[in-house]
């Protein structure tokens, strides 16, 4: 990718930063510096072909841009290395599947330690025979492995079958500490849900990162496109301003039918029926005022540059102290899967 698909801030905002300077600015002084501590993060918005490894050389060639252009965190899309398979539930697809650590944990590893930046990258995890995940790996600038998560929320909706495929998340929500700043990692369906951004960014994460696949059907897309998207962007902005911290949604573009190269070379005769899913991309990041700092396109790829401001997380929550204010007192309740009203009507309508 050129610079023509670059979008983000400009180069006085940030851009011009020394790519050791996250690790230089986390010492002793932590007091003094901190608000002075700035990194960069990279989007990559991209488009997904049939075949995998053709989609995991495209993203090493858009890792290795976006710190060219100077990111020091760089984020791929939601299952990279793939169409968008969800839509139809085939057994044969779990072949896609691998270990972590595995091939492309390691891969990416080395790309990290060469290219000095952290990674965050999202796979189809093979657990156990039987037992898969969606799991979003950290690579720290070294390229060890800084941190793993397991998607919690698995949806279960028309071309969305992801239930079929992936086991919900045990290792619970979290952030993780990078030669940059703490990151937190969840994945596309965790966006709808305040409390796994709550818990997240109660552990210090500095930017929450939302690996994304969402996209319209075509069929629904001029009655309700513009407000999905919108609702989209919205609520992932209100996860930024209630915890005070930056948010990207890291989404792929295009048309797609799931359509997946197997390891045999047998490309599925069986796509998925109909007209597919159109990913909306638009991958963005909002500041912790909820601001929208850098947007992409809905029909490009491309990469977001933006800068993480330290200082900008410590003044908004001085301003806005919402985690001084909450009444964790009062939350127990929170825990039940719904309140039933003390006083229900009884079984045959008529009043206690």
């Amino acid at each position: 990718m050129d610079c023509a698909g670059y979008r983000g801030q400009s180069q006085t905002t940030g851009l011009a930063l020394l790519r050791d300077a996250g690790t230089d600015q986390m010492g002793a002084d932590e007091s003094t510096m901190v608000n002075e501590r700035k990194y960069a993060v990279g989007l990559v918005q991209m488009r997904m072909d049939a075949d995998p490894e053709a989609n995991f050389a495209a993203a090493v060639k858009h890792v290795r841009e976006a710190a060219r252009l100077g990111a020091n965190i760089v984020c791929l899309p939601e299952l990279f290395r793939a169409q968008y398979f969800c839509q139809r539930e085939d057994i044969r697809l779990f072949d896609l599947a691998e270990a972590i650590p595995g091939p492309s944990t390691n891969q990416l590893g080395e790309l990290a330690r060469e290219l000095r930046v952290a990674i965050v990258a999202s796979l189809f995890e093979r657990r156990a025979p039987g037992l898969y995940h969606n799991t979003a790996v950290t690579l720290n600038a070294d390229g060890a492995i800084a941190g793993v998560y397991r998607k919690m929320h698995i949806p279960d909706d028309p071309l969305y079958y992801e239930k079929f495929y992936f086991t919900p998340g045990d290792l619970g929500f979290q952030a993780v500490d990078t030669a940059f700043g703490r990151v937190g990692t969840l994945v596309c369906w965790d966006q709808w849900f305040p409390e796994g951004a709550r818990l997240t960014a109660l552990q210090g994460a500095e930017i929450l990162f939302y690996p994304t696949a969402i996209g319209w059907h075509p069929a629904e897309k001029d009655e309700f496109g513009a407000a999905q998207y919108d609702a989209w962007q919205t609520i992932q902005r209100a996860h930024a301003i209630a915890n005070g911290v930056y948010v990207a949604g890291v989404n792929r573009v295009g048309v797609e039918h799931g359509e997946v190269k197997l390891a045999d070379g047998d490309i599925l005769s069986n796509r998925a029926a109909g007209p597919g899913l159109e990913f909306w991309g638009g991958s963005f990041l909002a500041d912790p005022f909820g601001r929208i700092i850098a947007k992409a396109s809905h029909d490009a790829e491309e990469i977001l540059l933006g800068e993480i401001d330290l200082g900008l997380i410590e003044d908004t929550r001085r301003n806005w102290p919402f985690l001084r204010d909450r009444r964790i007192d009062a939350y127990a309740p929170i825990t039940k899967r719904f309140l039933d009203p003390v006083n229900s009507r009884p079984a045959d309508g008529d009043s206690k």
